[in-house]
């Protein structure tokens, strides 16, 4: 039976293209963060049971792949952290702590990817740059959210060094908590890095 309007089996062509492309990035944040494993296409593919037809279909390359997990990442830290935030209310040091409580959630539930995005991402140098527009974008978003709680009369510049010096500041916290050069609980994580916010924008 001919195949009507790109339709199979109930899904068009569109839909099914977009389910491949998120098994294979389930699949490059699986294998990425496999220390055991190579990282490369041909191991995507084979964690996602598909060609690699398939990958070019979505990907011109595997940093192309791997980008775009550091984006999907990146937003879904994005959206936890606001939402968070958003939830607490309007005092600072519940905010504070709900966002950073969700953001350091979000990795205890999938440690692989912080492994990715904040660890294995810096040490590449085709995502090195992405991976440090993505801080400095987070660290706006840090000064927006102080300006917003009316955090210190700080000037415009001010606000936005401050809130990289705090991104940069979890950003190697993270990293020497996944690779387990700091021993620490997620709760003392979490209280260290909402009280050096505070401290940094009072």
């Amino acid at each position: 039976m001919a195949v009507q309007s790109g339709v199979y089996r109930g899904l068009s062509a569109e839909t099914r293209a977009a389910g491949r492309r998120e098994r294979l990035l389930e699949a490059t944040l699986a294998v990425w963060a496999d220390a055991d494993v190579s990282t490369t296409m041909t191991n995507v593919c084979a964690r996602a049971g598909l060609s690699e037809r398939y990958f070019y279909e979505s990907f011109t390359n595997l940093d192309a792949a791997q980008t775009a997990v550091l984006e999907q990442v990146a937003g879904e830290i994005e959206l936890v952290t606001h939402q968070a935030a958003e939830d607490a209310g309007t005092d600072p040091a519940a905010r504070a702590m709900a966002s950073v409580g969700a953001f350091v959630q979000m990795l205890v539930d999938d440690p692989r990817k912080g492994r990715v995005t904040i660890v294995e991402a810096a040490a590449m140098p085709s995502l090195r740059p992405r991976r440090a527009d993505l801080l400095r974008h987070f660290a706006h978003l840090t000064a927006e959210s102080a300006r917003e709680l009316d955090l210190s009369p700080r000037t415009g510049a001010d606000h936005e060094l401050v809130g990289l010096l705090f991104i940069g500041g979890v950003a190697e916290l993270v990293t020497a908590w996944l690779d387990g050069a700091v021993e620490a609980t997620p709760d003392e994580l979490v209280a260290v890095a909402a009280r050096s916010f505070l401290g940094l924008y009072h």
